[in-house]
């Protein structure tokens, strides 16, 4: 095989499947047989043309399981055969400052995968070692690639603080985050309260975990988890600043209102709100590598899996669109055996 299918995004809204020549990997690098790839909103950027060269074609997609079959120079710890995982994070450099202190999530020379390096929506992937996440038995590629950005996302999310077991924990918005998060709090020991609009969500997020619910169309949020002694952490997953801003006044002291939900308007907060009680708002992007590894540990021994949609690798574009649409229950992953 000298070639390999992908679909390139170009411009604005446009997603082409071509042939690329299939190349060795670089120096500290491994190319990997893409076995599943998972669809998330994060995608826009490639595809919607939200990046410095629109113009320069570029592969979408981090939410990648595969195989590694070649290994770069100086790549020692892994070996053609293994089974691997890539995220949002194409891998850390390791010798700038941030990395010299640990923080490789903000590595200032770290590629991101299908925004600013070619991702998964391809039969062929490469991958810097250093980001590269072992996938372990128990677990199939196609439940195992939302977790790798979704899952891990929320996952990091929820331990933002200190907070102890039995505490309330809320995660506001069930969707391809928030039904995640739910699985992940009940399975830390918090006790859990969904926040979402509308009654009709109420049965789904108990039956994943969730042990209070408020439906945020019918009261304040904020209220409602004061009311119930307040949230020692609140997970923001919806796409919205305005549907966040009432969730400060929800916090237990000392809590935290952590942001992971990407939204196009701004988050307001009042200044009493945050200097009574000692709350904070934080932004959280996702984890290491390593702590992918411990992500997926974790779902496996809670049975934490993500609800997906599967569709074949030759309908990506209509993949990408019906997660687009916000139909999707809740993840789409694209499946390169189907």
């Amino acid at each position: 095989m000298s070639t390999y299918r992908a679909f390139e995004a170009t411009g604005v809204h446009n997603l082409q499947l071509v042939e690329r020549e299939l190349t060795a990997p670089a120096p500290g690098q491994v190319r990997l047989r893409v076995e599943t790839c998972g669809v998330c909103h994060t995608d826009v950027l490639a595809v919607e043309g939200l990046r410095s060269d629109p113009s320069r074609p570029l592969v979408p997609g981090h939410e990648i399981v595969g195989v590694i079959d070649a290994v770069g120079t100086g790549v020692t710890a892994w070996q053609p055969g293994d089974r691997v995982g890539v995220g949002f994070l194409n891998g850390q450099c390791w010798e700038c400052e941030p990395c010299r202190r640990g923080d490789f999530v903000n590595c200032l020379n770290q590629q991101q995968t299908g925004t600013t390096t070619d991702g998964g929506y391809a039969e062929v992937a490469y991958a810097r070692a250093s980001g590269l996440v072992r996938i372990p038995e128990g677990i199939s590629a196609i439940d195992a690639a939302p977790l790798l950005c979704a899952g891990l996302t929320t996952f990091i999310a929820l331990q933002q603080g200190p907070t102890r077991a039995g505490a309330l924990v809320a995660v506001q918005g069930i969707g391809g985050l928030g039904h995640l998060a739910l699985q992940y709090a009940r399975s830390l020991g918090y006790r859990v309260a969904a926040v979402a609009r509308g009654a009709e969500k109420e049965p789904y997020a108990r039956q994943l975990g969730a042990d209070e619910y408020i439906d945020s169309s019918s009261t304040d949020p904020g209220a409602a988890l004061s009311a119930l002694g307040g949230a020692s952490v609140i997970v923001a997953t919806a796409s919205s600043g305005a549907s966040m801003n009432p969730l400060v006044r929800g916090l237990a002291p000392n809590g935290r209102l952590v942001v992971v939900g990407a939204a196009p308007d701004p988050l307001t907060v009042s200044t009493p709100d945050l200097i009574f009680g000692t709350h904070s708002i934080v932004g959280s992007l996702t984890g290491s590598s390593i702590e992918n590894e411990d992500n997926l540990a974790f779902s496996i021994a809670h049975d934490i899996r993500p609800s997906v949609e599967v569709m074949p690798f030759a309908q990506a574009r209509e993949a990408y669109e019906r997660m687009l649409s916000g139909q999707a229950r809740f993840r789409v992953v694209l499946d390169m055996t189907a």
